[in-house]
């Protein structure tokens, strides 16, 4: 435990300081590193890691062009605790239930779960940059850059990327002659969680609309103009950290039975 609270403090510290956090979203860097370091060790820190630097520099990639499309996202560019929870806290999960069950289908649990956030993460960043207009993934109707349930060729190649990035680095790092195995799955379950997440952007998440701007948006109950914002379309309760956790939950669930059936 004491590692994960340092090696996670210091990765917390440095987020904040480059603005990839504030200062609640260090707090629950260094929750969720803790637990997953100090319950999976060096496998599942490793992924977070990953997870976390290469989304920290895919967030500033290219920042300026983004900055156009920031007014739609309820948190803008830095991460809070509610965002660290969304992103990490099913993966902190079965990091704990693996140090009680020390079963397979929890370490691939984790794995299915930072591959759905990690996949989900670089669609997002990528995918906001393409030169061809987004299109909704349940209709193919054109939406505007930006907008929950939005996808492009380019984010779609971004979201297989980063699942076979956490699934290939995870493969690497452990499971032996089962390698193979955790490889395919922890990619398939990567890109099912990120396209889940995707379908309920889509739908039912909540989105409002500011009419002083003719926008609409993720925040509530003010633009970023100030004017007081009103719903549009989906439930109140679910916004965009509510979105990643069930995003992330479905990709560790896949991942943690598929590797159960696999035996």
């Amino acid at each position: 435990m004491l590692v994960g609270a340092v090696l996670s403090s210091l990765i917390g510290w440095l987020g904040y300081r480059r603005h990839a956090l504030n200062r609640s979203g260090m707090v629950g860097a260094v929750l969720i590193g803790t637990t997953v370091v100090g319950f999976s060790g060096l496998v599942g820190g490793t992924l977070l890691v990953f997870f976390f630097v290469s989304s920290s520099i895919l967030s500033s990639f290219k920042a300026q062009r983004k900055a156009d499309f920031a007014e739609k996202f309820s948190k803008g560019s830095q991460r809070d605790l509610g965002q660290s929870l969304a992103n990490g806290g099913v993966a902190a999960l079965a990091a704990a239930m693996y140090a009680l069950v020390q079963a397979d289908w929890a370490r691939a649990a984790l794995v299915g779960a930072l591959a759905t956030a990690t996949a989900d993460t670089w669609a997002t960043e990528l995918g906001v940059l393409s030169k061809v207009r987004p299109r909704l993934i349940i209709t193919g109707a054109p939406v505007g850059r930006g907008t929950s349930g939005g996808i492009t060729f380019a984010g779609t190649l971004a979201t297989a990327a980063g699942a076979i990035s956490i699934a290939g680095l995870a493969a690497l790092l452990q499971f032996g002659d089962r390698a193979a195995i955790l490889f395919i799955i922890g990619t398939i379950s990567g890109m099912i969680g990120a396209i889940f997440d995707s379908l309920l952007g889509a739908t039912v998440q909540a989105m409002y609309r500011c009419n002083a701007c003719a926008k609409d948006t993720e925040h509530h109950p003010r633009h970023s103009c100030g004017t007081y914002t009103h719903q549009i379309r989906g439930w109140s309760w679910l916004n965009n950290d509510v979105v990643n956790f069930l995003a992330t939950a479905l990709g560790a669930l896949i991942a943690g039975t598929s590797i159960s059936l696999s035996t």
